[in-house]
């Protein structure tokens, strides 16, 4: 019965929204099962009954953000863009606007550079940039892109929103705040790919 009771009023959820938090503010190393418990106040050993160890705990939020990012990109193929923007503009916007909302999330999938926890986020990060070039490519393709056969122009584009997200998520500024700056970014990245082939 009081274990049932726990389950209800701890949920999956609630711990990782708190430990991702934690895991930020204090780092991988300088948080336990026990310091997350207490932040949430409950005893560490009622996390044991959604989570075996840290790791654990720390891997599946590492999942459901790039899952969540992953879900957002799909969207972004499925709806006609802004006006004035192209759909790989509309991506790379929407990357961004996927950023600064999510400060924390998208500080553990690609800033952390704790070596004990690079392993988790590697094959994530992988899979999300694979996800990021087929799209783009097929954006590419869709727009007759003189270089839709350059293998480095996804990369770059990425490096390009993940440098901006960089710089803009230290203030912790809201997408609102520098949606003016977001958009001339992406249409820069975008037009200078077309330079590029001049």
């Amino acid at each position: 019965m009081a274990r049932r009771a726990v389950e209800q009023e701890l949920s999956r959820e609630r711990i990782m929204d708190a430990a991702r938090h934690l895991f930020i503010t204090k780092g991988y190393r300088g948080i336990s099962m026990r310091s997350i418990g207490q932040h949430l106040g409950y005893s560490h050993g009622s996390l044991y009954y959604h989570f075996k160890e840290k790791a654990e705990l720390f891997y599946a939020i590492v999942v459901q953000d790039f899952n969540h990012l992953a879900r957002m990109c799909e969207q972004v193929t499925k709806r006609p863009p802004m006006d004035g923007l192209t759909r790989l503009e509309q991506l790379m916007l929407d990357f961004i606007k996927f950023g600064l909302e999510n400060p924390y999330q998208y500080e553990i999938m690609f800033m952390l550079r704790d070596e004990e926890i690079l392993s988790y986020c590697k094959v994530e990060q992988a899979k999300c940039f694979d996800m990021f070039e087929k799209i783009v490519r097929g954006f590419l393709a869709e727009e007759k892109h003189p270089l839709e056969q350059n293998s480095s122009l996804p990369l770059s584009m990425f490096l390009g929103i993940h440098g901006f997200i960089s710089f803009y998520i230290q203030d912790r500024l809201t997408f609102e705040d520098i949606r003016p700056a977001a958009i001339a970014h992406v249409k820069m990245l975008s037009q200078s790919s077309y330079r590029m082939t001049s």
